[in-house]
């Protein structure tokens, strides 16, 4: 079998305000549609160049403590309702496969590795729209794509993150599958309080984000995507980036690029939307693109 590999790769925004009806977010977003909307068209395209065989999502909703849980379930369906958001978010249908193979993958390789990946197969396992969201936007149900979650472990350095992210690169490798790579949340990830008035009428508009510090940090760091440093990232992680909360820890950000090599990648990203506020949060999509690295 040829060696698995990882195709593509792709920070993305999830947030809850864009799974309410258009009517709704252009009312929202003063006559404008959020960007992040046409931004998944853009990331359905690049996904589907890439022409993968499976989708591994790093999942910032799925806190678990102990280990890095890999969803070894074979099917997913249901209905979702969400416990944080249920006045709107709720109802929502999903039906889609998993790779049971590559999950069981990732055990064996972080096993060997001394790490801490473990794949659960439990069919009473709870969804999360950090996950339900991307499948219905990027329009993955009933398709020939499964997806593998990968949840957020709550007592980690961020260090461990990057070996998970290590451990699944090499699941990938075994499998002998093409795999892109979606690290679902968002950047800085401070909410603005319960009654709080936005300072400008597109509720989406950057200025809207929790702080101009977070903005700055966030805008940074999105250069620094561009540049496909992601060295300096790291480097200034404990310095400046975890201060500003991304969400989850920045665990989806840290398992990716740790897969993608840690503090040696060089992979550029491509903004594929425009830099947005969802209640305060810095939120965006960019694109790793692993084809043009041959």
């Amino acid at each position: 079998m040829n060696d698995g590999r990882i195709v593509g790769a792709a920070v993305v925004s999830h947030h809850p305000g864009l799974m309410q009806c258009e009517d709704f977010r252009r009312m929202m977003g003063a006559g404008q549609d959020s960007d992040l909307i046409a931004g998944y068209a853009r990331l359905r395209e690049r996904i589907a160049a890439a022409r993968p065989d499976v989708l591994v999502v790093f999942d910032t909703h799925w806190f678990t403590t102990g280990y890095h849980l890999v969803d070894a379930g074979s099917r997913y369906s249901g209905t979702f309702v969400s416990d944080e958001m249920p006045w709107y978010l709720h109802g929502v249908p999903y039906d889609y496969r998993g790779h049971p193979g590559l999950a069981y993958e990732i055990e064996a390789a972080s096993r060997e590795r001394g790490g801490f990946n473990r794949a659960i197969a439990n069919p009473g396992l709870g969804r999360h729209y950090a996950t339900l969201n991307l499948v219905k936007q990027l329009r993955l149900e009933h398709d020939d794509v499964p997806v593998v979650g990968v949840s957020s472990c709550q007592n980690c350095r961020w260090q461990h993150f990057l070996e998970s992210g290590a451990a699944v690169a090499e699941g990938i490798r075994r499998s002998g599958l093409r795999a892109v790579l979606l690290a679902s949340g968002a950047l800085s990830h401070r909410f603005n309080d319960i009654d709080w008035k936005p300072s400008h009428p597109r509720i989406f508009h950057e200025s809207n984000v929790s702080s101009p510090e977070n903005v700055e940090s966030d805008k940074g760091a999105i250069e620094l995507f561009r540049q496909g440093r992601h060295d300096l990232i790291l480097e200034r992680w404990d310095t400046e980036y975890r201060k500003r909360f991304w969400e989850a820890s920045g665990a989806h950000y840290l398992q990716m690029v740790g897969a993608l090599g840690g503090a040696d990648c060089r992979t550029k990203g491509e903004p594929l939307s425009e830099y947005e506020n969802a209640r305060g949060t810095g939120n965006i999509h960019l694109w790793f693109d692993l084809a043009a690295e041959g």
